[in-house]
C-alpha cells in the first residue's frame, strides 16, 4: 500500500507503523508527564487513540449508495461489510475503547482478559468474550502498551483459534522487544503505535514509557 506521510514504516519491521502527526506527538508528550493527573490521562488516551484510528482504518472497504441531499440525489460511499470489532486487552485496553467508538460508534466491543504473572512474566487468561458471527469481520486489538509482546501474541493466537484472520494491533507506546516478539509470532499482522520507545528495563517496563497505563487510567497506583 502507499504509505501516508503521517505514517512511518519501521525499516526493521515490515508491518509496524508509527503515526507521525503533530497532534499525536504533542498529546503523547503530555501523556508521558508524571504530573499529568488521572482525568487528563484518560482524556489523552482517548484523544490519541482517536487520531490513531483515523490512520488504522484506511483499509476499510466502501460501497456506493444513493443519497438524497436537499438539492439532488447523488451516488455516495459508505462503509461496507460487517461491523468491525474492538477487542481491548483488559484492563488498560479499556481506556482506548472510547477513542475507537468516537469514530466507529456502531462497532462491536469484545473483551479479552490477560494478566502478566509477575514471576514468570508470562500472560495468563481469565476472560474472553467476542461476537459469535465473526466471518469477514475485522478486529482491532488494543492495549496502550506493547512491552514484552506476550499478552498481544496470546490475544492474537486466541482470535486465530476462532478462525479470525483480519486483525490489527493498536497501541500507544511500543518497545522494540515487544514489536519483534509480535512480528515473529504473527509476521503479517499490521501494528500501529504512537511511538516506538528505547526498550524495556529489568522489570519489563517500557523506557521512557509512561508508567503503568492501567494504574494511571484507573487511579490504582
Amino acid at each position: 500500500m502507499k504509505i501516508p506521510q503521517t505514517l512511518i514504516q519501521h525499516p526493521n519491521f515490515k508491518h509496524f507503523f508509527t503515526v507521525n502527526h503533530p497532534l499525536v506527538l504533542h498529546k503523547l508528550s503530555i501523556l508521558r508527564d508524571k504530573d499529568t493527573d488521572q482525568q487528563a490521562f484518560r482524556d489523552l488516551v482517548k484523544e490519541i487513540t482517536t487520531l490513531l484510528v483515523y490512520e488504522v482504518t484506511r483499509h476499510l472497504t466502501v460501497e456506493t449508495i444513493s443519497v438524497e441531499t436537499p438539492l439532488k440525489v447523488m451516488k455516495s460511499p459508505r462503509l461496507s461489510g460487517k461491523t468491525p470489532v474492538i477487542l481491548p486487552i483488559l484492563r488498560a485496553g479499556l481506556g482506548m475503547v472510547d477513542g475507537f467508538l468516537s469514530l466507529m460508534p456502531t462497532a462491536k466491543v469484545g473483551h479479552i482478559g490477560l494478566y502478566r504473572n509477575e514471576k514468570t512474566l508470562k500472560p495468563v487468561f481469565y476472560y474472553f468474550k467476542i461476537p459469535k458471527d465473526n466471518a469477514q469481520r475485522c478486529y482491532y486489538v488494543c492495549d496502550p502498551m506493547l512491552a514484552t509482546g506476550g499478552s498481544a501474541v496470546e490475544a492474537i493466537n486466541r482470535l486465530k483459534q476462532e478462525g479470525i484472520r483480519d486483525i490489527t494491533f493498536v497501541c500507544l507506546v511500543a518497545a522494540p522487544e515487544g514489536v519483534e516478539c509480535l512480528c515473529r509470532a504473527h509476521p503479517d499482522l499490521p501494528i500501529y503505535a504512537a511511538a516506538l520507545d528505547e526498550g524495556l528495563n529489568a522489570d519489563s517496563y517500557i523506557v521512557p514509557g509512561l508508567g503503568d497505563a492501567g494504574d494511571r487510567l484507573f487511579g490504582t497506583s
